[in-house]
């Protein structure tokens, strides 16, 4: 997968590779070709998430991750699998932003590496943008079960099992 990723904040560091690594990975579990499709990414603070977050989810605070689809590619039937994205010209599949004090301090409040849980907000990021949601109880299980998968091949552990 083609990532263009924009590093807002520093203390992210190589948050590319990682992005890469997680795109790549959700691409391959669905059975897509990573090299047909590019995304960007937003390696962003809290304080410009919250400001993304107030305007386009009217939610005026910080959040992990944001996610906006090039497309609406979401099941009607809760549960089932989204539509793959159509093969064409445009191969961009949306942007995600994500924000480093959130993220950081989630992962040290689950006595996880911060890595392993920027890896699972980025592979959270890109089903989204592949059409994949949490809002209904099948949608959810589906979703939490592509990602508890897709970071288990990563070496990463359940980031649902408590």
């Amino acid at each position: 997968m083609t990532v263009d990723c924009l590093v807002e904040d520093k203390r992210w560091g190589d948050i590319a590779a990682l992005a890469q690594l997680a795109t790549d990975a959700v691409l391959e579990r669905l059975g897509l070709e990573p090299s047909v499709y590019e995304i960007s990414v937003l390696a962003c603070n809290d304080a410009r998430i919250a400001v993304l977050n107030e305007d386009f989810r009217g939610k005026p605070r910080p959040t992990n991750v944001l996610s906006w689809p090039s497309d609406e590619r979401a099941a009607a039937i809760d549960g089932e699998m989204p539509a793959p994205p159509a093969m064409g010209p445009d191969t961009e599949l949306g942007d995600i932003a994500i924000a480093f004090e959130t993220c950081k301090r989630e992962a040290e409040e689950a006595g996880k590496p911060t890595r392993d849980h920027t890896l699972h907000l980025l592979v959270h990021g890109t089903l989204h943008l592949l059409g994949f949601d949490h809002e209904r109880d099948r949608d959810a299980t589906l979703m939490e079960g592509l990602e508890t998968e897709i970071l288990g091949k990563l070496g990463i552990a359940d980031p649902y099992r408590v």
